[in-house]
């Protein structure tokens, strides 16, 4: 069940990021990228944006990656709820890899990398549900 979960991360690549502060909650949409075992979770932002201090702030996170607007007459839709942390990523290696994996399946985000103030930064994923319908339900923790 679990490939079936990634694949459905991999197949996306907008998810609906939700962070908290003191205020509350915060829902984001996000263009994202993954790496090879779906265990992070890469994307950009401005620095000065709330999202952005609520992470630095309280980095839990949750993500929804679903199948909306994918053929309606089905029924069946997909939500994947994925719960992870913010990292953080220190190494230029690293964030140099991710930022090309990004522009990769998000072109349209080259203008915004190319600002100053603006950080590429991972969700790393600890654990995954998948609801199919509406009471087909699967859980899993990622190792």
């Amino acid at each position: 069940m679990i490939e079936r979960m990634k694949a459905l991360v991999r197949e996306k690549g907008f998810c609906v990021m939700a962070t908290v502060s003191g205020e509350g909650p915060h829902c984001s949409l996000m263009s994202y990228a993954v790496d090879d075992d779906c265990r992070d979770v890469y994307m950009i932002t401005d620095r000065q944006t709330k999202k952005y201090r609520n992470l630095t702030g309280n980095g839990t996170v949750s993500l929804l990656v679903d199948s909306r607007g994918e053929d309606p007459g089905t029924g069946e839709i997909q939500a994947l709820t994925m719960n992870g942390d913010f990292r953080k990523i220190e190494s230029a290696d690293e964030s140099k890899a991710a930022l090309e994996r990004l522009l990769k399946r998000h072109p349209r985000l080259k203008p915004l990398a190319d600002k100053p103030g603006v950080e590429v930064f991972a969700i790393r994923i600890r654990s995954f549900q998948l609801l199919e319908g509406i009471s087909d339900s699967y859980f899993a923790v990622v190792d």
